[in-house]
């Protein structure tokens, strides 16, 4: 009896005020989808790293994957705050990310090092490559972009400072 239930409610109204334009809802969920791809490929690399350092950068993986569920929670429920729907359905997600595919299989640190650094600041440039519109259109979600670049940014120097020659 639920489920007939659940079949006819009526989809929600949309939120009174501000809503998201097209335009706007696009570029989050571009932002979106690479924040899911980000978390998904932090934890592969956290399960698969292999090497020198492996604690260390084992744990720091583990805050990378909880950074980019959180900033991915934040957008989403955004967009459902300004009328729009997130997909983060996993079809969605693999048709739409920029981020490149991580490698199957165990990885060395050094390598992993290289791998998550390249996938933060390319989550970094998609963040920023929507930004200004973003801005123009509802600077209360650019602000959000500004907490999540400056968060992935710290987490790509401090990755990529393992690999870096002083």
């Amino acid at each position: 009896m639920t489920s007939t239930i659940a079949q006819h409610r009526r989809p929600e109204a949309p939120v009174a005020g501000f809503t998201a334009a097209a335009a706007l809802a696009a570029s989050l969920q571009a932002v979106l989808v690479d924040l899911i791809e980000l978390h998904l490929q932090a934890k592969q690399a956290h399960w698969n790293v292999v090497g020198p350092h492996f604690r260390e950068l084992h744990l720091q993986l583990d805050e990378i994957v909880d950074a980019a569920r959180e900033a991915g929670d934040t957008v989403a429920e955004r967009l459902r705050a300004l009328g729009a729907t997130a997909d983060g359905r996993s079809d969605t997600v693999a048709a739409t990310t920029t981020l490149p595919a991580f490698p199957a299989g165990e990885q060395a640190t050094a390598h992993v090092v290289d791998l998550v650094t390249d996938r933060l600041r390319a989550v970094v440039a998609t963040v920023r490559g929507v930004h200004d519109g973003v801005d123009a259109a509802d600077p209360t979600s650019a602000d959000l972009l500004h907490t999540i670049i400056d968060a992935l940014e710290k987490q790509a120097w401090m990755v990529g400072a393992q690999n870096a020659r002083g």
